[in-house]
């Protein structure tokens, strides 16, 4: 109980110090502004950007797409599934009614 209390003092203190400084100083007027951008030295003798590639936003028609899982008919002609094997599913038994 005593720390606490000289805890709750000292905190008083230090703030009863900071408000003595605040008000005894004179007050300062306080701005924050972006300054200027400027430009970049020798920006002029830079290329300038290469331009965008332009896309369609569209997949192209060339390739098609691909099953994850070939038919069984593809399969015997040797073609490899894209993804392993799905794990089986884990089933626990019927929870019995009380």
């Amino acid at each position: 109980m005593l720390v606490a209390s000289t805890l709750i003092v000292a905190g008083l203190a230090i703030s009863a110090t900071a408000i003595a400084v605040l008000s005894t100083t004179q007050p300062m007027q306080i701005a924050q502004a972006t300054p200027p951008t400027q430009s970049t030295p020798g920006a002029d003798a830079k290329p300038p950007a290469p331009a965008e590639p332009v896309t369609t936003g569209q997949r192209p028609h060339d390739i098609p797409p691909q099953p994850a899982r070939p038919d069984a008919d593809a399969q015997k002609a040797g073609a490899q599934p894209a993804l392993p094997p799905a794990p089986a599913e884990k089933v626990a038994p019927p929870i019995r009614e009380k």
